[in-house]
């Protein structure tokens, strides 16, 4: 066998029994379960849409709201782990720089909260 396609064998191993394990968990399912939904599976679940309706159609905006402070507060976290990870090296000014961030994220959120912007009525 050619060194270059032996180099790639453990990759087609490793492949293959992926898709093995794959299609031996989803197969079994889609073969052997009721196909039979009723109108409580049907029904509004959590977020109040209905399942199987128009796209266009019009929802409330708070959905919007509480999708957009979760990102803000996501991207904090994914900038406090690097920060963390070189809290020792990056001295004053580095630790200053993330307070001042933290800070502006922070009147942000006492803003939003002011507004009612987290208020589920």
């Amino acid at each position: 066998m050619p060194s270059i396609l032996q180099d790639y064998l453990p990759i087609v191993i490793f492949m293959s029994l992926c898709m093995f394990i794959t299609l031996l968990l989803i197969l079994p399912p889609l073969l052997i379960a009721p196909k039979n939904p009723d109108p409580e599976k049907l029904s509004p679940y959590e977020c109040g849409f209905e399942p199987f309706d128009d796209a266009r159609s019009k929802f409330d905006i708070r959905f919007y709201l509480v999708a957009i402070l979760f990102i803000i507060f996501d991207l904090e976290v994914a900038f406090l782990f690097p920060w963390a990870l070189v809290f020792g090296d990056i001295g004053l000014f580095g630790f200053f720089s993330m307070m001042l961030f933290l800070g502006i994220l922070t009147i942000g959120f006492i803003y939003e909260w002011k507004k009612g912007a987290l208020e589920w009525d």
